[in-house]
């Protein structure tokens, strides 16, 4: 895994919270399509915000959002909740294959963390760079986030 240290700026996004283990977060993915009722507006990226440390957390109480982010001055949709991303310093890797293969690329991120002395904090994010309805699943690309210090 290539992993990059990045500045972000601070992100807009809209989406709804998803409470529970992470990998069940495509419930809320779902119900999010429905609100969008197409693809996300012209410039804005499906994301998941992951508030909580999976280490610290009990599965059934962590908090995530499956979201939208939100360019420029575009307003979020109704039935969203918009929040931000707070800038910042970010260990970022780009994961290439299924979505069932992110733990791991998450496992990974934060091994490096820990060998190169880096303090993890929150909140990560995934940035889905494609869609598996128009994407073989080992093509899809999702960039990961990790907050670090």
């Amino acid at each position: 895994m290539n992993v990059d240290i990045v500045e972000q700026p601070e992100l807009r996004v809209a989406g709804i919270r998803h409470t529970g283990p992470y990998p069940e977060i495509g419930r809320e993915f779902g119900r999010l399509g429905g609100i969008l009722k197409g693809p996300p507006p012209q410039g804005a990226h499906l994301i998941a915000v992951f508030h909580d440390d999976t280490a610290v957390t009990p599965a059934h109480k962590l908090r995530a959002d499956a979201a939208i982010t939100l360019p420029g001055r575009t307003h979020a949709p109704s039935g969203l909740i918009e929040h931000r991303i707070p800038a910042g310093r970010y260990a970022h890797a780009i994961h290439r294959g299924g979505y069932d293969g992110l733990p791991g690329a998450w496992a990974a991120l934060k091994e490096w963390a820990t060998v190169n002395g880096r303090k993890v904090t929150q909140p990560g994010y995934e940035i889905y760079l494609n869609t598996p309805m128009d994407t073989p699943k080992e093509n899809l690309r999702t960039e990961l986030y990790m907050r670090i210090e």
